[in-house]
């Protein structure tokens, strides 16, 4: 199986695993309204989105974003959204809209910046594409209920933030694994 499938299962995986975890706050520490387990297990899916990037350009990531998606939002409504509680629902919604618009603008800063030292396309695309996903994610997901979700999506951030930095490093072991197959040859940096 080629990078580009391999790439594409793993972001619908990661999509679907992160979809179950927001569920379950963390209860540690006192951390129930500040963090959910999904903050740890989403970032993973920038590093797929910028390798995909780094390897085959903006075009073939859309295209993994959008299988992904698609993976991803058929596994949740199948595996985790209970239809009779709105919240799930919800939390399904949330999810495709924050992970649709959030990963095609990680691509498209991705790309702008390619051609830049080899860690700032994927630090600052991740950031920008984290703090939109998260915004998203959480307004829709949890506005005018009672779950804190102001703290949880703040914890989230936080958490997504300091995984982005943590994320850099098997990007770089993996880029000299993957040949640049975009069509705007990048000389790394």
């Amino acid at each position: 199986m080629n990078l580009y499938y391999k790439l594409s299962v793993m972001m619908g995986v990661v999509v679907v695993l992160s979809n179950y975890l927001v569920q379950f706050p963390v209860s540690y520490f006192g951390l129930n309204e500040v963090l959910t387990y999904g903050a740890f297990s989403y970032p993973a899916t920038f590093l797929i989105t910028d390798l995909a990037n780094r390897a085959y350009g903006k075009v073939v990531a859309r295209k993994v974003v959008y299988i992904g998606f698609i993976i991803g939002i058929f596994l949740t409504l199948f595996i985790s959204t209970n239809f009779s509680d709105i919240i799930s629902i919800r939390i399904a919604i949330g999810s495709g809209v924050a992970f649709f618009v959030a990963q095609n603008l990680d691509v498209h800063i991705f790309d702008k910046l390619r051609k830049k030292s080899w860690y700032i396309a994927p630090l600052t695309s991740s950031i920008f594409g984290s703090i939109t996903d998260t915004i998203l994610f959480f307004s829709i997901a949890f506005y005018a209920t009672d779950i804190p979700w102001l703290t949880l999506a703040f914890g989230d951030l936080t958490i997504k933030l300091l995984i982005t930095l943590i994320m850099l490093i098997p990007f770089r072991l993996l880029l000299n694994k993957i040949k640049d197959y975009s069509e705007s040859s990048v000389s790394e940096a």
